[in-house]
């Protein structure tokens, strides 16, 4: 049985006792924490979001650490920049202690008569004024059509092979 966490912007395979290390999580010493799952595999394997709600998968954290140091180092060839710079990331060591699988919440199905009745709607009277706390729901505005472009007035553009000089036939 593993689950497939994610913290931190990363994902871990995690099983029960297993120790890694994470981006630095916002928890005390010995505290407990909740991860993420994204998948969980025991004899099936459940991914989908209803299935992984019922997923619960808990980690001790037991120590606050410094990762290693990186050196980074700038060069610029022919200019005399030279950059020397170091690293260290903060990390959280955990210790995965609980991999669980409750029952998952099956979606209810909501027929005709769990839904509320729909209130009748009361006919315009014939005067054409509404009673007083009724209001009448508008219908929205038709939508005014374009004009079509018309083809006889408007000039038709010249393209770029149309628009060479052409000599006068007079001959001048």
């Amino acid at each position: 049985m593993y689950a497939i966490v994610k913290t931190g912007g990363k994902q871990y395979r995690v099983e029960r006792g297993q120790r890694l290390l994470v981006e630095r999580l916002p928890a005390a010493k010995g505290a407990d924490v909740a991860l993420e799952p994204i998948l969980y595999r025991s004899d099936e394997a459940v991914f989908d979001k209803a299935g992984l709600e019922a997923v619960k998968v808990t980690a001790k954290v037991v120590a606050h650490v410094r990762g290693e140091k990186l050196r980074v180092f700038k060069f610029k060839p022919k200019r005399g920049y030279k950059r020397r710079t170091g690293h260290r990331q903060d990390l959280t060591q955990i210790e995965v202690t609980e991999i669980t699988q409750g029952k998952a919440k099956a979606p209810s199905a909501k027929t005709a008569s769990d839904k509320p009745a729909a209130k009748p709607v009361a006919a315009k009277p014939a005067g054409g004024k509404q009673p007083a706390g009724q209001t009448a729901a508008k219908a929205p505005a038709p939508r005014k059509a374009k004009p079509a472009a018309d083809t006889k007035t408007a000039p038709a553009k010249a393209s770029k092979a149309s628009k060479v000089k052409e000599k006068p036939a007079d001959g001048s």
